[in-house]
C-alpha cells in the first residue's frame, strides 16, 4: 500500500488531468486510474468498524490536507478542490520537502526528520475530513438502526432532496428495489427512479449493480443504489457502463455529507463571533 506522501504527486496530476479542480470523487477516480490500483488495494477500508472509507481514501485524505497547508491546493465549502497559482508554478512537487514543512508548521519538531524514511500516518492522527461524527454516525447506520428505519431514512433524505411520490415497497422477492419515486428537474421534467438501499461494511460490486439494474428494467427510468459501505472500482464502472441504463450511487461517505447538508440527524453548531467595528461608529 503506498504511503500519503507517495500519493501527492498523482493527486496533483489528477487536478490536471481534470482541468484544475475536482470533487473528492472525481480525484480519486482519476488517481485510481492513473496509479492502475487492482480491486484488493481498492477493497482495503481504513477502519471497518467505524468508517466506510477506503486505506486509499484516507490516505489521499491526508495528501489532501497536507498540500492544503503547504499552499498547493484549495477547497471550496461545497467539496472542490482546486490547484493553486503556486501548484500551478510548481507542477513536480517534492513530497518529503512538504511533509517536513507541514509538520515544522504544526509544530511537531520530533516527526520533522523524514530524510531517511518515508512518512507514515501516526494513530493520532487525522486528515482534514476523517472527522468523529462520520465514525459516530457510521455505527449509528451500521450497528444500531434497523434495516425498516435505514430505509425510511432513504425515504425521508429523498424527499428533502426534492424527490415527490417517494415510496418504500418493502416487499421481499422483489428484485433488489426497496422503494421508488420520481425526481424533478426545475418544476419541468420528471423520471422515474427505483432505489436499493444496503446496510453495509464493506464495498458493494459490480454484480449487486448488474442485478439491481436487471430488477429496474421496465419499471423506472434510472437507478439509485444507496449503501453505508463503499463501492468497488467495478461496481463503478458497471453503474455508468455505456449502452444500458445508468445507476446513481451514493456510498457512505456522500451519504454522511448529505444528512449533514440537510440536518437530518447531523447538527452542525456554529460558535458565534462578535467583532467590534469602530469605523462604524466614528463615522455616525
Amino acid at each position: 500500500m503506498v504511503t500519503f506522501d507517495q500519493l501527492m504527486l498523482p493527486l496533483i496530476k489528477a487536478l490536471v488531468n481534470l482541468g484544475g479542480s475536482g470533487s473528492i470523487d472525481e480525484i480519486y477516480e482519476e488517481v485510481v486510474e492513473l496509479e492502475k490500483f487492482d480491486e484488493g488495494t481498492l477493497a482495503v477500508l481504513h477502519n471497518p468498524e467505524k468508517s466506510s472509507q477506503t486505506e486509499v481514501g484516507y490516505r489521499l485524505a491526508w495528501a489532501r490536507t497536507y498540500l492544503k497547508k503547504a499552499g498547493y491546493l484549495e477547497n471550496s465549502s461545497r467539496g472542490v478542490w482546486a490547484l493553486t497559482d503556486k501548484a500551478r508554478q510548481e507542477p513536480e512537487i517534492d513530497s518529503r520537502e512538504i511533509v517536513n514543512f507541514v509538520r515544522a508548521l504544526d509544530r511537531k519538531p520530533e516527526q520533522t526528520n523524514t530524510t531517511t524514511s518515508t512518512p507514515e500516518l501516526s494513530s493520532d492522527d487525522s486528515p482534514e475530513e476523517a472527522m468523529l461524527w462520520r465514525e459516530k454516525l457510521h455505527h449509528v447506520l451500521i450497528e444500531e438502526m434497523s434495516p425498516d428505519a435505514f430505509e425510511r431514512l432513504t425515504q425521508r433524505l429523498l424527499r428533502e432532496s426534492g424527490f415527490i411520490h417517494v415510496e418504500v415497497t418493502g416487499r421481499t422477492g422483489d428484485g433488489g428495489i426497496d422503494g421508488k419515486g420520481i425526481a424533478r428537474i426545475n418544476g419541468l421534467m420528471s423520471f422515474h427512479i427505483a432505489f436499493q438501499c444496503k446496510k453495509y461494511k464493506g464495498s458493494v460490486g459490480a454484480p449487486e449493480i448488474r442485478d439491481f439494474r436487471g430488477a429496474t428494467v421496465g419499471r423506472a427510468d434510472r437507478g439509485m443504489f444507496i449503501t453505508t459501505g463503499s463501492f468497488t472500482k467495478a461496481a463503478i464502472e458497471e453503474a455508468n457502463r455505456d449502452g444500458v441504463a445508468p445507476i446513481d450511487l451514493v456510498d457512505g461517505d456522500q451519504l454522511a455529507d448529505k444528512l449533514k447538508e440537510l440536518s437530518l440527524g447531523v447538527k452542525t453548531e456554529l460558535v458565534e463571533k462578535v467583532t467590534v467595528d469602530p469605523g462604524w461608529f466614528l463615522g455616525l
